[in-house]
C-alpha cells in the first residue's frame, strides 16, 4: 500500500480531523488510499502553535490511513479560502506548499505501527493490523 511520510505536528493534525489538505512542491496524479507515516522530525516551533488542541505525537509510526481524491495547484485565493476555514491550521508553515493533496476518508489507528519512513509516496510492504 501506498504510503507518506509526514513530519510532526502535521500528520497527527491529519489523522486528528484538522487538516483536510497536505502541501508539497510536487504534483501527485495518484488517487486512493494512503498510509500516514508520522516522521521521525518533530518541527517543535509549530508544537506550540497548535498546543490548545492537546495533540499526542507518536514519531516514527504508520498512525492512520486517508484517500488522496485531489491535487490542487495552489493560488492566493485558496490559501486565502483555506484560511478562512483554519488560520491556524492553514497559516504559513516552514515549507514550500505549491500543491494540495486533498484528503478524504482520514481513519486513525488505535494502535500505530512501527516504520520506518521514506521520501516521496513509497510501498509499505508489512501488515495493517
Amino acid at each position: 500500500m501506498k504510503a507518506l511520510t509526514i513530519k510532526e505536528p502535521w500528520a497527527t493534525l491529519i489523522i486528528e480531523g484538522y487538516k483536510k489538505y497536505e502541501f508539497r512542491s510536487w504534483k501527485t496524479n495518484y488517487r486512493g488510499k494512503i498510509l500516514i507515516h508520522s516522521g521521525l522530525t518533530l518541527e517543535k516551533d509549530m508544537v506550540d502553535r497548535f498546543k490548545e488542541y492537546n495533540l499526542n505525537y507518536n514519531c516514527g509510526y504508520i498512525i492512520g490511513e486517508a484517500e488522496i481524491v485531489d491535487c490542487i495547484l495552489v493560488t492566493k485565493e485558496f490559501n486565502e479560502n483555506l484560511r478562512k476555514i483554519n488560520s491556524l491550521v492553514y497559516a504559513k508553515s516552514n515549507h514550500e506548499e505549491n500543491f494540495a493533496w486533498k484528503l478524504e476518508n482520514i481513519k486513525k489507528y488505535d494502535k500505530p505501527i512501527p516504520c520506518k519512513g521514506k521520501l516521496g509516496l513509497w510501498n509499505y510492504e508489512g501488515e495493517i493490523l
